[in-house]
């Protein structure tokens, strides 16, 4: 069994900065990427930011600069970076896995209950 928490989320003052962080537990054989996604009220789940184990890192054009995402991949976490926030950032971040639970096993694509983050004056 495979669990990603999210954690960081909160309410933010537009120009403000948080961090959230995603940790996987549970019976991980590899880690191939992770990534954030996010999805406002009325809108479709988006991609912000992916890391692959190995390879570039891809942002939304409208995170480009402002946003980073890190990898830790002794523990299993990604970070993503949020700085220069704005209004339309506001939504529910969710992370994102695709790893394998054992040598031969098929990698899937795991998520996480998502994280608030609102950015208000």
């Amino acid at each position: 069994q495979v669990q990603l928490v999210e954690s960081g989320g909160d309410l933010v003052q537009p120009g403000g900065s948080l961090r959230l962080s995603c940790a996987a537990s549970g019976t991980i054989f590899s880690i191939y990427d992770m990534g954030w996604y996010r999805q406002a009220p009325g809108k479709q789940r988006e991609l912000v930011a992916t890391m692959p184990s190995s390879g570039s890192t891809y942002y939304a054009d409208s995170v480009k600069g402002r946003f980073t995402i890190s990898m830790d991949n002794a523990k299993n976490t990604v970070n993503l970076q949020m700085n220069g926030l704005k209004f339309e950032d506001t939504a529910m971040y969710y992370c994102n896995a695709r790893l394998s639970t054992c040598r031969i096993c098929n990698a899937k694509y795991y998520w996480g209950q998502g994280t608030q983050v609102t950015v208000s004056s």
